[in-house]
């Protein structure tokens, strides 16, 4: 029995006081997710610029966005900030991780402003959330609120990260498809296909396979690129299915949606891998 407050397509269990999410099935009439999150790499708003964003990639990435808000689907969207600054590559050049990931976290608010410019100009009502407190720009990040938007057919577009340094846009997405019951994630890469049995650029890479699905298990085992390693451990222990894809495929994110298969799925009943 679902217990209040937790939102759709999720439950606790183990026990009072376990903590535990599970989702669970909603009654429908087909296999389209009632509820997707977006994850969307910095990169990914780029479009053929070296930095920056690109408002024709973001007004293509809106568009999609929208067909599939028309068929049915609520959306919610976590971007990353890698196209402007990477906290930890920060990091790595002598400043203080902490400051490097703020930054990273203002980044993505950098994203999020003009995405939800091209989403509303796609018609889209759209509301930006942030964990980083900008009330200028962007609601403050409440559980209760998005799910209100979400529920009334609004975009929400979840900005800065989880709001802590030392946690990657992965993780936001991570806990955020958890805490909007998102039936799936969706993870669009820039100019990448999906995950591979190894890594295509490393020493073994002419040997690469790509791979259409895999388990969560297999993806640990293997050490596969998926996401970072905190996030995946998270979604794999809830069994939310993860499609990794590449945003550059003509109407990606609705075909997903209809169930066709773009990419990598990564979930619990996929065969094992065969090296």
């Amino acid at each position: 029995m679902r217990r209040p407050g937790l939102g759709p397509g999720v439950v606790r269990s183990g026990g009072p006081g376990s903590g535990r999410l599970v989702r669970v099935t909603e009654p429908a009439t087909s296999s389209r997710p009632r509820r997707v999150l977006l994850k969307l790499s910095g990169e990914a708003l780029m479009g053929s610029q070296r930095a920056g964003v690109d408002m024709a990639q973001v007004r293509a990435v809106a568009e999609q966005v929208a067909l599939l808000r028309s068929e049915g689907s609520q959306v919610a969207v976590v971007v990353g900030g890698g196209n402007f600054l990477r906290g930890a590559s920060q990091a790595e050049l002598g400043m203080d991780r902490a400051t490097g990931d703020y930054m990273g976290m203002l980044a993505t608010i950098l994203n999020a402003l003009p995405l939800q410019d091209g989403l509303e100009a796609a018609g889209v009502p759209t509301r930006v959330m942030s964990a980083l407190p900008v009330h200028e720009v962007a609601e403050p990040y409440v559980r209760a609120k998005a799910l209100h938007h979400l529920d009334k057919d609004r975009v929400v577009v979840f900005a800065g990260g989880t709001g802590n340094p030392f946690f990657t846009t992965d993780t936001a997405a991570a806990l955020r498809s958890l805490e909007v019951g998102a039936d799936a994630l969706l993870m669009g890469k820039n100019g990448v296909r999906g995950v591979f049995d190894r890594d295509p650029n490393g020493p073994d890479g002419a040997n690469a396979r790509f791979l259409e699905e895999v388990t969560y298990q297999d993806a640990l085992v293997h050490r596969l690129k998926v996401m970072d390693a905190a996030a995946f451990a998270l979604l794999a222990e809830h069994e939310v299915p993860i499609h990794v894809f590449d945003m550059d495929v003509s109407d990606a994110i609705p075909r997903i949606a209809r169930g066709e298969r773009l990419g990598t799925l990564v979930h619990a009943a996929a065969p094992p891998i065969d090296r």
